[in-house]
């Protein structure tokens, strides 16, 4: 028994529920947490970002880059990505028994994110119903989607985009564009589609977006079988009553991204499991410290509070004679050749004082000042970049043409690889990035996961469609 209005919908020759599961990138999510939700009749993803392969005995295998140029890092990368992805669509597909289906999810703005995608689709003929993607702007999408035979799901989060993607690309391949997934740049976890016209600190309300996202469709002649997904902030289905059957919006589904992480299945560790149940109402941040350039948002860990902090530690730098009055930052080391107002030498002396030795120059004519230890990390973690995106403004990295931005390597961002890799597999929240949507206060406050209570992939499926 369903929550009223909610119906199955088709998709991939299947009546399925319009309840998708948000594809998390570096193994948040995988094939156990995606082939239960299929099996249990809804549209699991796998994420096709970095995922694990595993041994003879079952253990995920390190991704580890001992080669000596980056160039030759990325080529690994490239060749993990596939072989892991794979291998999590093979596992998800047998899990979901032939009930649901099973998407994967790419972000464009991976590194080699094209030859991973067709490397994986190439490998699992037959297993993946469609591809989700977001994060830029995937025009290639439609055709790869085209080559392989299966649907493609775009991640927008304005009408503006949509249209703009439609117009270059998805018109010549209207057929198999199975959906659009309206993501909440304001609401979801992750990277997000904030626009610079847009305001991270001004919430907007998603139901008018949606609405001009599907007046847009109609006027561009997009078949109203083409639902649109709504991601971002989706807990209770009751919330959403009005979107169910609603004229104005048309066919609709909903993702789920932040709440299956609490669930039996899924794979990431139990450390972040619990800190989960602690988030408070404004715990989740919204920041730019992503080296995508993308808004994204994350639990507020002390990791995220040294960004915040390290971006606070700034001051603005001139060259000699570029500006009046300024004075040199130090008589001593580079530093001499940092011309700054007399106030912000004031500032930088008393950061210095506090043991912020290092100053660190950014692409924007600023220095950070951070210790020593924090300046050796920046630098190793730079130098051993493996090419994870295909432009990185922590280390300068693109993954065509020159393999450079041609900008100087952002001291304020980090390596999110890394850290990504680590949160994943076990290691400390505090100490990493903790992705997750704006919603997550609310396992600490639902009846549902209250005595600590984890619930199955099915069981959560089960309480979703009854509007809870």
């Amino acid at each position: 028994m369903s929550f009223k209005g909610l119906k199955p919908i088709s998709y991939g020759g299947r009546e399925v529920w319009p309840l998708i599961e948000g594809g998390k990138g570096v193994s948040a999510t995988n094939h156990a947490s995606s082939g239960a939700w299929a099996a249990a009749g809804g549209i699991g993803t796998v994420s096709a970002v970095n995922a694990d392969s595993y041994d003879s005995d079952g253990n995920p295998i390190p991704q580890v880059y001992p080669q000596a140029t980056r160039t030759e890092r990325f080529e690994q990368l490239v060749q993990y990505a596939i072989d892991g992805a794979t291998e999590q669509v093979k596992r998800a597909h047998e899990i979901a028994g032939g009930n649901g289906a099973i998407n994967i999810n790419v972000l464009w703005e991976m590194g080699g994110a094209q030859r991973v995608l067709e490397g994986v689709l190439e490998n699992c003929k037959g297993m993946v119903t469609g591809v989700t993607c977001g994060a830029g702007m995937p025009y290639k999408l439609a055709e790869i989607a085209q080559h392989y035979n299966v649907y493609y799901l775009p991640i927008i989060s304005s009408a503006r985009a949509f249209r703009a993607l439609w117009k270059r690309s998805y018109s010549k391949v209207p057929d198999l564009m199975a959906a659009v997934v309206y993501e909440d740049p304001w609401l979801a976890g992750g990277h997000n589609g904030l626009s610079n016209a847009e305001d991270p600190r001004e919430p907007q309300d998603p139901y008018p977006r949606v609405k001009a996202l599907r007046e847009t469709m109609r006027a561009e002649g997009v078949s109203e079988e083409t639902a649109i997904v709504m991601a971002g902030g989706v807990w209770y289905l009751r919330e959403w009553e009005d979107w169910i059957d609603n004229p104005e919006l048309g066919k609709i589904a909903f993702q789920f991204g932040t709440r299956p992480l609490l669930t039996k299945e899924s794979p990431i560790p139990n450390v972040w499991k619990e800190m989960l149940r602690t988030v408070e109402p404004g715990d989740v941040l919204l920041h730019k410290f992503s080296p995508t350039g993308f808004y994204s948002s994350a639990v507020k860990t002390p990791f995220l509070y040294d960004l915040m902090h390290r971006s606070e530690r700034q001051v603005p730098i001139f060259k000699r004679d570029q500006e009046e009055g300024t004075i040199p930052l130090m008589d001593h080391g580079k530093a001499k050749y940092f011309f700054v107002h007399p106030g912000d030498q004031r500032k930088a002396q008393a950061w210095m004082h506090e043991g912020f030795t290092e100053a660190l120059k950014t692409p924007d004519d600023t220095v950070v000042f951070v210790t020593p230890e924090s300046a050796d990390q920046i630098r190793t973690d730079q130098a051993n970049c493996m090419g994870c995106l295909s432009h990185c403004q922590f280390s300068s990295w693109k993954d065509h043409d020159t393999h450079t931005t041609g900008r100087l390597a952002d001291p304020r961002s980090f390596c999110i690889q890394k850290t990504l890799q680590d949160i994943a597999h076990g290691g400390d929240p505090d100490e990493n990035l903790a992705f997750a949507g704006h919603a997550a206060y609310r396992f600490k406050t639902d009846p549902f996961y209250s005595n600590n209570y984890t619930p199955t992939v099915k069981e959560l499926v089960e309480r979703i469609l009854t509007g809870d």
